[in-house]
Parts: structure tokens; sequence; C-alpha cells
């Protein structure tokens, strides 16, 4: 069983920067893809960024050049580096790994930009 916790959620000004981080538990094969969604109150989840265990990365449109994903194999952990971080980016972000076909996820992080 996988567990996933997220952590570095928080409260920030326009501007600002954060940093999340998701540790993975339990049974982690050495192929799998680690990523971020996020979900603001009356959208749909939708992906954020994404990294295979080989470190290649996807990033939706409006992450990019803003956000860096990036991952420890060694300690099984995913990073989400944010940066110029704007009042639309307000939500909850998720960590998720998928592997053999499976998907798990975080319980999430409240990240809140104020303008």
């Amino acid at each position: 069983q996988v567990q996933l916790v997220e952590s570095g959620g928080g409260l920030v000004q326009a501007g600002g920067s954060l940093r999340l981080s998701c540790a993975a538990s339990g049974t982690i094969f050495k192929v799998n893809t680690m990523a971020w969604y996020r979900q603001a109150p009356g959208n749909q989840r939708e992906l954020v960024a994404s990294i295979t265990s080989g470190s290649s990365t996807n990033y939706a449109d409006s992450a990019k050049g803003r956000f860096t994903i990036s991952r420890d194999n060694a300690r099984n952990t995913v990073y989400l580096q944010m940066n110029s971080l704007k009042p639309e980016d307000t939500a909850v972000y998720y960590c998720t790994l998928v592997q053999l076909g499976s998907r798990v996820w975080g319980q999430g992080t409240q990240v809140t930009v104020s303008s």
C-alpha cells in the first residue's frame, strides 16, 4: 500500500514563492510517475506538472516558466517549486503517484495567494 504525504502549502502574497513536498511510502516501484494537481473551489482538478522516474517533465501552460517539478528517487519524494505566484494559483494542491496502472492521491495541501 502506498501513502503520500504533502507539505509546504500556506498563505503567500502575490509574487511570492512556495515549495511543496510530497513523500511517498510503501511499495514504490522504480518505474513510476509522480505529479501535482490542483483544484480550486468550483473547478475540476487539473494537472500542474508531472515527472517520471527518469525525470522527464510535463507542465501545464499555466505553470510553465514559473513552477519547477523535481524528485529525489532515493527518498521517493517529489517537489514543486512555485515562483511568481498569482491569486489564480490559489487551490488545494494534490500529489499523485502512478505505477503499474494504479494511481494514489495524497490528502492535499492548501495554497492561498493573496493579492
